[in-house]
């Protein structure tokens, strides 16, 4: 039988993930032409299904990080947060077409390395 901390784990891996999925869910929904004044963004982003559905998995990674931090110490599940920032750093190269850079693979290397530290402790 799987332990309440491994499935908590879990869920939190997957609220990384759903916040992940909500960050490029925005920017994809995001293409306001450069230079649009505020309120044209703001029009522009109310308009966006894309937008919205990624405040919607904001909202429910957010309900579900609840249940996260009710079950784990916070100095572990919060570390695994910053693991969002490899995963959006790697599919918005891979979907989203940005930028490559060895500098921001060493600095994801980084992160991985805090996180497991910090796992470890």
């Amino acid at each position: 039988m799987i332990g309440m901390k491994a499935v908590a784990l879990g869920l939190a891996v997957f609220c990384v993930l759903l916040s992940s999925a909500a960050q490029l869910a925005m920017k994809r929904g995001m293409n306001a032409p450069p230079g649009a004044d505020l309120g044209a963004t703001y029009g522009h982003a109310l308009g966006s299904p894309l937008v919205w559905l990624g405040l919607v998995l904001y909202a429910g990674s957010a309900a579900l990080w609840l249940w996260v931090l009710a079950r784990l110490d916070v100095s572990l599940a919060y570390p695994l947060v910053s693991l969002g920032f490899v995963i959006t750093f790697a599919l918005g190269v891979w979907w989203l077409g940005e930028p490559f850079s060895w500098l921001r693979v060493a600095g994801c290397t980084l992160i991985v390395l805090g996180v497991g530290l910090l796992a470890r402790a």
